[in-house]
């Protein structure tokens, strides 16, 4: 059976003062006398009070929290992106509303509805391929949406983040230019994002007159699954002299493979990820990936919700953040 939670009501009670006396409190602690702070303080202590924001929500239309909608909450990648998101959110009173999706359509339009139920006052979504249903009810809300993570696909109003597929030709063809003329593309989860990063890879083997390979998941990535498909590459294609992954998760474990297998790295094999992980930063050797700006992406996204719920109009539709080439010591 459900506890009674403590109302205003009882709170009044226990203090002896009138409930708008309490509900003046809450909404400013100031409009009441100096004593009477610390009785309603201690009396909402005592009692465990939780405050009821529906009726706020209700006569304002305004729930002072944003949506964010993210493919995975343990991936490192959308863990900076909140980072960015919450360090402007919270010192401007509004807090995060987190979900996930799975990197599927049908479970992202669950959230959304979801989310759009609580009245959010803003999204920040980190898909640009949406369900038409979906695409409806984000018309129909009048609230900004802004499309993290991908700065190429059409938004829906805005957009901030980078290109995938310039990143990943950029990654290829440097790593060509470091001797690696064989390279296995390794993918997983097969997103827009991903299925851009294999469109850079191949257009920078076809532009150097070499054949691309791919091996490719719907599963997520791992550091297992780096190393299986580091074996299997090896297997079928025996002078395979380069790995690039989606991801640095596949890249260590292919990196960890490699040193298993006796194979040297970067000598035998060059190796490179893609968003730059911490841990990429201290492996031996250190591991070439993609440096991506997850961080200034999740802050970009919320200081430009926070502006247009001021009242200020889309100047940028698209923002495309720039990404570095990290050689590391692994190609």
């Amino acid at each position: 059976m459900k506890k009674k939670r403590p109302t205003l009501q009882d709170v009044a009670d226990l203090v002896g003062v009138t409930k708008m006396t309490v509900s003046r409190f809450l909404r400013n602690p100031d409009q009441v006398s100096a004593p009477l702070q610390k009785s309603i303080a201690h009396a909402l202590d005592e009692l465990g009070y939780i405050p009821n924001r529906a009726p706020d929500i209700l006569s304002k239309s305004k729930s002072h929290s944003i949506g964010v909608l993210l493919p995975s909450l343990t991936n490192q990648v959308f863990s900076e992106v909140i980072r960015g998101v919450e360090s402007v959110l919270e010192p401007a009173g509004y807090q995060t509303m987190l979900a996930h999706y799975g990197y599927s359509k049908e479970a992202e339009e669950a959230r959304i509805v979801t989310l759009l139920s609580y009245n959010v006052d803003g999204l920040i979504i980190s898909e640009s391929y949406h369900t038409e249903r979906v695409r409806k009810m984000l018309k129909v809300a009048g609230i900004p949406v802004i499309e993290i993570m991908d700065s190429v696909s059409p938004p829906i109003e805005q957009a901030i983040g980078i290109d995938n597929q310039a990143a990943a030709y950029a990654m290829t063809s440097r790593m060509i230019q470091k001797g690696h003329d064989k390279i296995v593309y390794f993918a997983a989860r097969m997103d827009q994002r991903t299925l851009f990063r294999v469109r850079g890879y191949e257009a920078a083997m076809h532009d150097h007159e070499l054949k691309p390979f791919c091996m490719s998941t719907d599963s997520s990535s791992s550091f297992s699954l780096g190393e299986r498909f580091m074996k299997e590459a090896i297997e079928r294609h025996p002078d395979t002299n380069g790995i690039f992954c989606t991801n640095d998760d596949l890249a260590i474990g292919a990196l960890y493979g490699c040193q298993k297998a006796g194979i040297k790295v970067p000598e035998d094999m060059g190796i490179a990820g893609f968003h730059g992980h911490d841990i990429a930063r201290v492996m031996t050797p250190l591991l070439a990936t993609v440096i991506t700006p997850r961080e200034e992406m999740g802050r970009l996204a919320a200081e430009h919700l926070l502006a247009r719920l001021k009242g200020e109009k889309v100047n940028q539709r698209v923002i495309n953040l720039p990404f570095k080439i990290e050689e590391g010591e692994s190609i």
